[in-house]
């Protein structure tokens, strides 16, 4: 026994044989931690997969969705959604859609309040969304952005060749800014130019404006204001001069 301790301690003690199995330690350390990886790389990862084609806006369903296995490696380099958390109650994005057989893709799947049309969901009774044509140049350079307070001033000229200016409405929120497309301007990085911002206003207002994109030589142009603005929305004093000089120009049908 005592030959067996000393024939090991020289052994130990022997530079060659620590170097020797200093390296290959090394070299099996390196071979398990390949193996790891090559493993955590290759091993197959299910993911949700749309059963039947699913059209833009539509809302995504468990229904809707089966699970099929892909390779992790594929994953790192493809923008897949991996979780079903991520895709049921969401909606096929606008200008997209999934065909029957295909996995999601992040850029195709988004929130309801992210739909340009969500707009029109929480509209109070009462009131009508206006779209009202604008550019880059009466936006203040596509400066006017969703959920900004803007308020609307009338300008135009009467008979004698006056001019006509004052303020309209205030307080007003836009709940979008759309392009000539019909697309939100500010949904990703594409540079777009605003056409239209949309607003609710009370359905009385909603018809004067229409009459004066109507009539013709009314221009309505928004004025946006800053974030501790506190007009209330709704008519101003000078609104009764420009709902009777509109009225004036026009007949209402009932």
């Amino acid at each position: 026994m005592g030959n067996l301790i000393s024939s090991l301690k020289r052994t130990i003690g022997n530079k060659n044989t620590v170097t020797f199995l200093g390296v290959i330690a090394c070299v099996a350390i390196l071979f398990l931690g390949y193996n790891y990886r090559v493993k955590k790389d290759t091993t197959p990862i299910k993911v949700p997969y749309a059963i039947n084609a699913i059209p833009a806006t539509q809302e995504i369903t468990e229904e809707n969705i089966g699970y099929v296995e892909i390779n992790s490696k594929f994953l790192k380099k493809a923008d897949i959604i991996v979780s079903s958390s991520q895709v049921i109650g969401y909606y096929v994005n606008t200008g997209t859609s999934i065909p029957a057989g295909g996995v999601f893709y992040k850029k195709q799947v988004v929130e309801k309040k992210e739909l340009p049309n969500t707009v029109f969901d929480n509209i109070p009774d009462n009131y009508t969304i206006y779209g009202l044509p604008v550019n880059n140049e009466s936006t203040y350079g596509n400066s006017i952005y969703p959920g900004d307070k803007i308020d609307l001033y009338i300008n135009t000229t009467d008979e004698t060749g006056n001019v006509i200016f004052g303020k309209f409405i205030e307080g007003i929120t836009v709940l979008a800014v759309r392009d000539s497309s019909g697309q939100n301007v500010f949904d990703d990085s594409a540079n777009r130019s605003p056409a239209m911002l949309l607003f609710a206003v009370e359905d009385r207002l909603y018809e004067l404006l229409m009459k004066s994109s109507l009539i013709g030589g009314i221009r309505v142009i928004p004025v946006p204001r800053n974030k501790n603005y506190t007009a209330t929305s709704g008519e101003v004093a000078t609104k009764e001069y420009f709902e009777n000089y509109i009225n004036s120009k026009s007949a209402t049908i009932s």
